[in-house]
């Protein structure tokens, strides 16, 4: 059996590549996606619905958690896997997107950040140590470091000094958490915003300390799809060869496609379930908007080339009406199926990466979101 923290490459087709990695419950194949559990649950979504559709591992996030219900908590009930019943690997993320994402609410300072409760206002701090002693609790597979997420069109002094406090920050978190202390595995984060040496920067910085694997953060935050694949494509490769490398945050299947063909091993994302309970879904078609009116007495299944629970039972007409009616089961069935089709978009791509076909694949994704091709 491969040890906790091993990764093997098992295949490579241009910068793409087939690997697995080893966590503490389970192996992880990739490339890969993620569901995006943020509070410890897949919303609409509960774990046999996740087996059922080949999920290998989900994320949580540190912020929400730590709010609701209490890490704490969570450590009494023996992790977040017996809490949530799902007894797959689980990845969390340290809160630093959600704190970004409230900057009317918190202060970046060295010791790190004070932040107030979106829930009811209360006061907190959350510095490299602490988001380390949260994951544990939760034990999670993967802990990510504190990390500061930089907005699109920050000036680039302030980008550098964030970047090297980050850098600060994540040697922090890996002396709270020496290798060896547990079974959790730790990654860092890269930052250095939209340029270019400030990436090689980071990751020159990062990847001389001893993570278990390495994120490019600090993407979709309004930028360009054409600025984001720039920085996507010129960072990807710098990163080491013998690490998981993982893209946070990003984003559409074709986003996934170029991150794969890019180097990049894991992927989350809460576009398939959000824009599940939107009615957006995605297909081997093309997207489709369920609301419309078309569909309200088409009895074909949603997407003829899916075998996920919901193309195999319902029509399109059903899914149609249950959106326009306010069903909970509209956010389950049409999230079982998106949740699908992106972990068949992965699940394709390591097969087409084995084949030596997968320049072919990033095309037939090319052709299905014409709109999206940079």
């Amino acid at each position: 059996m491969a040890n906790i923290g091993e990764f093997t490459l098992h295949a490579t087709d241009g910068a793409a590549r087939t690997g697995e990695l080893q966590t503490a419950h389970g192996v992880v194949q990739t490339p890969i996606f993620m569901p995006v559990g943020t509070v410890g649950s897949v919303k609409g979504i509960a774990p046999d619905d996740l087996n059922d559709m080949g999920a290998e591992i989900i994320l949580g996030n540190t912020y929400h958690l730590y709010l609701r219900p209490g890490d704490e908590l969570v450590a009494r009930r023996g992790g977040l896997q017996k809490f949530n019943s799902w007894n797959k690997p689980i990845l969390t993320d340290s809160g630093g997107f959600q704190v970004f994402s409230l900057s009317d609410l918190r202060k970046i300072k060295e010791e790190g950040v004070t932040f107030r409760s979106h829930l009811d206002g209360s006061k907190h701090l959350f510095t490299p140590e602490k988001v380390i002693q949260i994951q544990r609790n939760l034990n999670s597979d993967i802990m990510m470091v504190l990390d500061e997420c930089v907005g699109y069109g920050a000036d680039k002094a302030y980008t550098a000094r964030s970047l090297e406090m980050t850098t600060r920050w994540a040697k922090r978190c890996r002396e709270e958490y020496p290798r060896g202390a547990g079974d959790n595995l730790l990654f860092a984060i890269t930052q250095g915003g939209f340029h270019k040496d400030l990436r090689e920067r980071s990751i020159a910085q990062l990847t001389s300390e001893d993570f278990d694997g390495f994120a490019l953060g600090g993407l979709s935050v309004g930028e360009s799809k054409e600025k984001m694949m720039e920085i996507l494509y010129h960072s990807a490769p710098l990163l080491p060869k013998d690490k998981p490398r993982y893209l946070m945050g990003v984003g559409t299947p074709l986003d996934i496609i170029n991150g794969i063909n890019a180097g990049i091993d894991m992927f989350d994302c809460v576009l398939p379930t959000r824009n599940a309970r939107n009615g957006t879904l995605y297909t081997s078609l093309g997207k489709i908007s369920i609301k419309r009116k078309e569909y309200a007495e088409d009895d074909g299944p949603l997407d003829p080339n899916c075998n996920c629970y919901t193309c195999r039972n319902f029509s399109r007409a059903y899914l149609r009406h249950l959106y326009h009616a306010k069903e909970l089961l509209s956010f389950r069935l049409n999230s079982i199926h998106n949740l699908t089709y992106f972990l068949d978009t992965v699940r394709g791509a390591r097969k087409a990466i084995h084949a030596g076909t997968f320049a072919e694949y990033k095309k037939s994704y090319e052709a299905i979101y014409p709109n999206e091709v940079v």
